[in-house]
């Protein structure tokens, strides 16, 4: 049996229905859990802060998809992305597609930018453009991100600094933007409803959907 020394868990679409609405029965589960929680999401870092106080959970936030980390609600966002690179990218796919940015004023490694172009295509366009980026759906939002940058990496990086592993962690999430941080861990779970190439990537996929799922995985870890 996996003993998990830390949980590292993306927040919507796992811990949230998909209206972003909070699954309950999830956020009572992991007030129980004794181990560090790191949630693992795609949003900037104040969402992420706030979500961890509602929650209930520790302070611990890798944030824009592994472009920002925080280690507590009053600390400093640590920056590992570089937006530039991510800025100039959007340019060039502005040029092929008319897009949209979301939360661009807060965002300090990445530019997120709304899912209203066939991606694939873009991928295209930034591979041949030679850029040194990547382009991953949250299923909320598509993420230019730093290419350097992921979640798995961030974790990686908030295990050192805790003094374990990212191998001594669990991940739980549900999209593709979730792969690398469940690759990265010990044990990767996708939820029942997760994106196809999450559940090809994860240890476990559980039979449950969302925040359902999430207690399923946190009875079979042995946290609650």
């Amino acid at each position: 049996m996996f003993q998990a020394k830390g949980l590292a868990i993306d927040i919507d679409g796992t811990i949230t229905y998909r209206d972003r609405s909070l699954n309950c029965k999830a956020v009572e589960a992991l007030r129980k859990v004794k181990i560090p929680i790191v949630l693992a999401t795609g949003n900037i870092s104040c969402f992420a802060r706030t979500a961890a106080k509602l929650i209930g959970v520790s302070d611990i936030v890798i944030c824009e998809n592994g472009g920002v980390v925080r280690f507590s609600y009053d600390g400093d966002d640590i920056v590992l992305g570089d937006i530039s690179k991510c800025l100039r990218a959007a340019e060039v796919l502005s040029k092929h597609f008319e897009i949209e940015f979301l939360d661009a004023e807060y965002r300090k490694s990445e530019v997120c930018l709304r899912r209203s172009f066939p991606i694939e295509e873009a991928r295209r366009i930034i591979e041949n453009a030679g850029l040194d980026v990547k382009i991953v759906d949250s299923g909320f939002a598509y993420h230019i991100m730093d290419a350097s940058v992921s979640k798995g990496k961030a974790l990686e990086y908030i295990a050192r600094e805790l003094g374990i592993t990212a191998k001594d962690f669990a991940a739980i999430g549900d999209s593709e933007n979730d792969v690398d941080l469940i690759k990265a861990a010990g044990l990767g779970i996708a939820v029942g409803d997760a994106d196809l190439k999450l559940k090809m990537e994860a240890d476990i996929v559980v039979s449950k959907k969302n925040g359902d799922g999430v207690v399923e995985a946190l009875e079979f870890l042995g946290l609650v």
